[in-house]
């Protein structure tokens, strides 16, 4: 069999062409190499080449020195294509890197305003308000300050600032990479925003042009416009700008502002410690403002000193007697009422010199010092007994018969409210509304004397009362006010017609919407303290409608006159005549009527009380030939009061407030009329009043005012009765 053939058996022959191919074979050099094989050596080559080195070396020696000279060059070469490739990459990502910083100024710088608009916008304005004696009393406006001028100021100052806030200011071009690095190793060091990185340009760009949001788009655009502010202004520029721009809390923007709010003092005069403290503020105004935050602001304000006395800004002795013996004079918040009377200013500007693009300072009617005394008495009377009657607000408008409103008082604390109850506020008057019906009733040819019947009454099913439920029968008109009988008032307003009361008060001055119905003798529509005021007026100058004002004349900074008031026009509202009648009735309401707690020594004085219905408002108007002042006690939100009426807590406000501003003031008597009513006009009068109905004294719609009892059938007594009113103007006698 084949496989049992031994081998090297024999060999059959070939011929032709297989037979010349028998002997070829190819060796390793007969072969195409590929790019990585390496040429093989045969062994009779090498065996060649190791005869004919002439070195005496042993073979394996030379071999391992060649091996070793090779891999030195292919390492050698590998680090050469590293590094090759590393710059190759480096070059690439280098100019990705410009590229994208490129993209990123461009598309930052395309949403910057206009190239164009790119200037330092004009500081907005001021509105300066003054009392009528030129003192500052309030001021509006986001730059309060005036521009102060960096070499006006005490070198300490402008350098409190570099010495806490940029340190490398003169140095830097705008941004500071050396503070950017050092904030950043601080906030990683205490793992949260400790520091910032921000320059002063960079703070001035961002208070200049941008808003406070906290995006990287936002700091961009800031590190943009602080090098453009470089570029464009000197050092000294930036920080004066600075200074008169940055904001340092209570609405103070600028240098000056703030050394005024919380010194009393021009920016110029600051000292050394106030000077660190107004440095600090910078950093947090709102919360370390010194005015609410005292010991917050002392606190930042010696680490202010410490930074000035390390950069060598001030000496060391002047930063330890600094720290040791501050000399910070910050001014008190007060209740601010004020600020009541600025409000209502900012509110009319507009309708007297338009839009304000400048700052302005504008002349008021205000007396300081009856402002003063104004928020005194309504603070005082709430403190007082704002709890035993329930009464958490107050207002309070005096004016002179002209209309010149010399104090107003919107509420108790302007901090806690800025809601302008004088102003803004509308009331039911209750019974202050009864002159507009009386008089009214005096135009269709009634007079005081004139006799109505004080008995119950009922209309379309309501049936009003008096304070008491006790009536009088008949009685005059001038009695009927006085004690301020509701079914009276009710009667003559029905006999008169709503509708002529309405007309009657919207004449003298009340501009509120006024429901002609039967219950407006009593008050029931809504008016504010600040017309009702004015519309009393009239009764204290004879008769003329008046305008009520605040504003004199608004000029500009440098004295360019904008608007001055012109003198109202001479109106005659009411008829002399009916004037004197009216300041008859209404001189009553204090001398035996509602409002007998009223009195201003010496002085001839009227008004008229009024409660709303449930107590839920308690006013008092009344008028001097010099003042007209109103003032109205309830609270916000309507609620009821624990029995406050017009004659009690407002009579008192009024008349410590009345007795301070007619001090040392000439006496003055109320308009009346020559002829008045005649004697017979008297006498007829008294001849159709009855006794009162009920064993009680007639009450008042009020609660203010009680006669006293009499007996059965008896007559009031001379002081608080009808025949006391008619003897007294019948003999002569002074009441």
């Amino acid at each position: 069999m084949a496989w049992g053939k031994k081998k090297g058996g024999r060999k059959e022959p070939l011929f032709g062409l297989p037979a010349a191919l028998a002997d070829l074979r190819l060796t390793a050099a007969d072969r195409v190499p590929n790019a990585g094989d390496k040429p093989k050596k045969s062994a009779k080559s090498s065996a060649k080449r190791k005869s004919e080195d002439p070195g005496d070396e042993p073979p394996r020696e030379r071999k391992a020195q060649a091996g070793r000279s090779g891999a030195k060059r292919r390492s050698k070469s590998r680090i050469s294509a590293g590094l090759g490739r590393l710059v190759y990459w480096g070059a690439v990502l280098s100019l990705w890197g410009v590229i994208a910083v490129i993209g990123i100024v461009v598309w930052v710088g395309a949403h910057l305003p206009p190239i164009q608009s790119l200037e330092i916008p004009k500081r907005p304005p001021t509105i300066q308000i003054v009392g009528m004696d030129g003192s500052m009393l309030a001021q509006r406006g986001e730059m309060a300050g005036a521009n102060v001028s960096l070499k006006d100021l005490p070198p300490y100052l402008p350098k409190a600032f570099i010495a806490i806030e940029d340190r490398r200011f003169y140095s830097h071009f705008g941004i500071d990479p050396i503070g950017i690095l050092r904030a950043a190793v601080t906030n990683v060091l205490h793992r949260g925003v400790s520091q910032g990185g921000s320059t002063l340009t960079q703070q001035l760009a961002k208070n200049l042009f941008l808003t406070q949001e906290r995006t990287m788009q936002r700091k961009l655009q800031e590190a943009e416009l602080a090098i453009w502010l470089e570029r464009k202004h000197s050092k000294n520029e930036i920080l004066e700008l600075y200074l008169n721009r940055v904001y340092f809390g209570s609405g103070a923007y600028g240098v000056e502002a703030a050394a005024q709010r919380y010194f009393g003092k021009s920016a110029k005069n600051v000292t050394i410690p106030e000077a660190a403290m107004l440095a600090g503020l910078v950093k947090s105004p709102s919360r370390l403002a010194p005015n609410r935050n005292p010991e917050g602001a002392e606190q930042r304000a010696l680490i202010v000193l410490a930074a000035m006395a390390d950069a060598k800004f001030i000496t060391d002795a002047q930063a330890q007697a600094s720290i040791g013996h501050p000399s910070y004079n910050v001014k008190p918040v007060g209740a601010g009422t004020v600020n009541y009377v600025a409000d209502w200013i900012g509110e009319v500007l507009d309708d007297l010199v338009g839009q304000i693009d400048q700052s302005i300072t504008v002349e008021t009617t205000i007396d300081p010092k009856l402002q003063s005394v104004a928020e005194a008495a309504i603070i005082d009377e709430l403190a007082a007994k704002s709890v035993k009657f329930n009464v958490s607000q107050g207002a309070l408008v005096a004016m002179t018969p002209d209309g010149a409103v010399r104090a107003m008082v919107g509420g108790r604390n302007y901090a806690e409210s800025q809601y302008n109850r004088a102003v803004t506020a509308k009331r039911q008057p209750g019974s202050s509304f009864k002159p507009f019906v009386y008089l009214t009733a005096l135009e269709q040819g009634l007079t005081p004397d004139t006799v109505r019947q004080d008995a119950p009454i009922e209309v379309k099913g309501w049936k009003p009362e008096n304070y008491t439920h006790e009536y009088f029968g008949a009685v005059t008109l001038t009695q009927a006010l006085a004690m301020s009988l509701n079914t009276v008032a009710i009667r003559l307003g029905l006999e008169v017609g709503p509708k002529n009361v309405v007309r009657t008060a919207h004449r003298l001055g009340i501009s509120s919407k006024l429901e002609p119905n039967a219950s407006i003798a009593l008050g029931t529509s809504e008016v504010s303290v600040v017309e009702l005021v004015g519309a009393y007026a009239p009764f204290a100058n004879g008769g003329f409608a008046v305008a009520p004002h605040v504003v004199t004349r608004i000029k500009t900074m440098d004295g360019k006159l904008l608007y001055m008031r012109q003198a109202d026009e001479h109106n005659q509202v009411i008829e002399p005549r009916y004037v004197a009648m009216m300041n008859t009735m209404m001189r009553e309401t204090l001398i035996s009527g509602t409002a007998k707690k009223a009195e201003i020594p010496g002085w001839p004085a009227a008004g008229k009380t009024g409660t709303s219905q449930d107590y839920r408002d308690a006013w008092f108007i009344g008028y001097t030939a010099k003042l007209v002042t109103g003032v109205w006690l309830g609270n916000d939100d309507n609620s009821p009061t624990r029995k406050a009426t017009g004659g009690g807590l407002p009579v008192e406000v009024w008349s410590r407030f009345m007795k301070t501003a007619h001090e040392g003031v000439q006496v003055a008597n109320l308009p009346s009329s020559q002829g008045g009513w005649g004697l017979s006009n008297l006498a007829q009068a008294a001849s159709q009043v009855s006794p009162p109905t009920s064993a009680a004294s007639a009450p008042a719609n009020n609660g203010g005012y009680r006669p006293p009892p009499t007996r059965a059938n008896a007559r009031p007594e001379a002081a608080a009765g009808l025949d006391g009113w008619l003897m007294d103007r019948l003999f002569g006698r002074n009441r």
